[in-house]
């Protein structure tokens, strides 16, 4: 089976927290309960509060891979607005 392309992408690379988690708050309160959002990153305190953060938030975490040098990828589907 064929991943969906996401439906949105933020590129954050740069960020530290709380900018990080602030930014893809903001761009997953723009989508559709069922979108995906492909977040891009590079800050390591953020691959790992970032998730945490989502589910918190009732979103669902579908995939946290690194990218390459330290580059990582989260992709989250909004579940609840």
């Amino acid at each position: 089976m064929k991943e969906k392309a996401p439906d949105k992408k933020i590129d954050i690379r740069g960020l530290v927290c709380p900018y990080t988690f602030v930014k893809a708050k903001l761009a997953i309160e723009d989508m559709e309960v069922g979108q995906v959002l492909e977040i891009v990153l590079d800050y390591p305190e953020a691959v790992s509060n970032i998730p945490k953060s989502m589910q918190d938030h009732g979103q669902a975490v579908l995939k946290v891979e690194q990218s390459g040098g330290k580059d990582w990828i989260i992709t989250v589907r909004k579940e609840k607005d």
